[in-house]
């Protein structure tokens, strides 16, 4: 994480199947939207009571999107981990426009409610794997690059 990044974990659903595409130089993105609605007790009604929703556009990149569109649904309760990231752009009228994003570095499904059954991913990039038999689990060794876009990729919103 570099400095001046804004790190941040959600819990939410999510609102909508991921949507695996990937760019012209051939690297996996995944965009997603999570839903976190935070919930208190109300002792006067003795019901609980739905705040205000927060719904962040969420980004993933390569194995990791492959991952998240092979595993997760709409509906999913998930614990998301990344960077908050703002998105400004200007509108065919002219008007200024700006949205905060979530660039996504890890995943996985919430066992608050649930349970789930992880199954180890095969690695099709050896040359790219950090050991020697393509097993990014079997040993420590430099995280390969990760995070958003580079060198002309599409922008993540």
């Amino acid at each position: 994480m570099s400095v001046g990044e804004t790190p941040i974990t959600v819990v939410g659903n999510l609102t909508d199947d991921p949507e695996l595409r990937f760019t012209p130089a051939g690297v996996a993105m995944a965009r997603f939207t999570i839903a976190s609605t935070p919930r208190t007790w109300d002792k006067t009604t003795n019901q609980w009571k739905d705040g205000t929703a927060l719904f962040l556009r969420t980004t993933a990149w390569r194995e990791v999107a492959e991952h998240v569109a092979d595993s997760l649904t709409k509906g999913m309760r998930v614990v998301a981990t990344g960077r908050l990231v703002q998105h400004n752009w200007q509108t065919p009228e002219g008007e200024n426009r700006s949205m905060l994003g979530l660039e996504l570095d890890d995943i996985g499904p919430s066992l608050k409610f649930a349970t789930a059954k992880v199954t180890k991913a095969q690695r099709t990039n050896v040359g790219q794997s950090p050991t020697a038999g393509g097993d990014p689990w079997a040993s420590a060794g430099p995280a390969p690059a990760s995070g958003g876009p580079r060198g002309g990729e599409e922008p993540p919103f």
